[in-house]
């Protein structure tokens, strides 16, 4: 069963604007004062004294993942909500959060794409890539297809917010199974089609959002749904560029040097596909067939930007390798555009 709780509002601690974004909160339940956040395009805002039922079950768990407690609807204000007669396809169809959605996706597909995408593991890749495509090439229109593998919310990552701020994305689409993007595709080829047709973007960059799912084994990682989208790509005719997963601080071997996790995505792809590579990353040898593109990312540069500079706790300068790796990626996608 869902560990769901009733409880009440005696805190906001960051309000969302308007109809969309995330309120951070805290909830009182049987004496406890719980951090929590609302989806509000999903459940509507919330006021000091709402009583509202949230599901506790991640941080229940201390898992990494449950920071705060999910607001699963509001019992003083979010009953009244009504559907929308134009929307005849739900996101999160058949739980009990189903919700009715307008695809992006053309009616018809007419063949190959071409442009060129950009494919991540983590979503802390998001920000160095993006940052370094447009150094690369300030002309571009850059999208984000927000996948599986991570958040399901596209409102819940501040990285996205900010990038979208400065004028680095152009857009945000979330693919199903995530939603709340500024459109909604139902699958990632559909998303990538429409971005980059009908919504005139230059690239597009794929991946999950924040807050990665793992299990600890080979192939039950998040960061698996790479293998997808590249495909997805692939078979839209779009030259390929891997944003590869590396580390020069984590204390797990498997992690060091080029991940296993990118190392397994690259072994398994069907067809070959670009990797950026910074001046320190090692070229793993067991890996064939794919483009290896050397480039030379600027650690500070990035590091002043103001953009994310934290992996897994960890500073920028206790990981340059899994930085430069991110920043080498974007810079590979922009070079890609014709």
């Amino acid at each position: 069963m869902l560990c769901l709780r009733r409880g009440t509002v005696v805190a906001i601690e960051r309000a969302a604007t308007g109809t969309r974004g995330i309120e951070r909160i805290v909830v009182e339940i049987d004496g406890a004062e719980r951090p929590a956040y609302a989806d509000v395009a999903m459940i509507g805002g919330t006021l000091v004294g709402d009583e509202v039922v949230v599901n506790t079950e991640a941080i229940d768990l201390k898992l990494g993942s449950g920071s705060s407690d999910v607001v699963v609807v509001n019992l003083t204000r979010g009953l009244g909500g009504t559907p929308d007669a134009s929307r005849h396809v739900m996101k999160l169809n058949y739980t009990p959060l189903q919700t009715g959605v307008d695809p992006v996706e053309p009616e018809a597909f007419d063949g190959p794409v071409g442009k060129p995408v950009g494919v991540f593991q983590l979503h802390g890749q998001l920000a160095p890539a993006v940052w370094a495509a447009a150094h690369e090439r300030d002309d571009l229109k850059i999208g984000y297809v927000q996948s599986g593998g991570g958040a399901l919310p596209g409102a819940l990552s501040s990285t996205v917010a900010e990038l979208r701020s400065r004028g680095l994305l152009h857009d945000h689409l979330t693919a199903a199974p995530a939603y709340g993007g500024e459109g909604e595709a139902m699958s990632t080829i559909g998303a990538l089609h429409a971005g980059l047709t009908d919504r005139g973007w230059d690239c597009a960059i794929v991946g999950p959002g924040p807050g990665i799912i793992g299990s600890g084994t080979a192939l039950g990682h998040g960061g698996m749904i790479a293998l997808d989208s590249a495909h997805a790509a692939l078979a839209l005719g779009c030259p390929t560029v891997l944003v590869a997963r590396a580390s020069s601080g984590d204390p797990r071997e498997r992690h060091q040097g080029i991940s296993h996790h990118t190392r397994s995505v690259l072994r398994l792809l069907l067809a070959p596909v670009t990797v950026g590579l910074g001046p320190n990353a090692p070229l793993p040898p067991e890996i064939e067939g794919h483009r290896w593109v050397r480039a030379e990312p600027d650690l500070d540069d990035y590091a002043q930007s103001g953009l994310p500079r934290r992996t897994m706790g960890r500073d920028l300068f206790e990981d340059e390798l899994f930085f430069e790796q991110a920043l080498a990626g974007g810079i590979a996608l922009a070079r890609t555009v014709s």
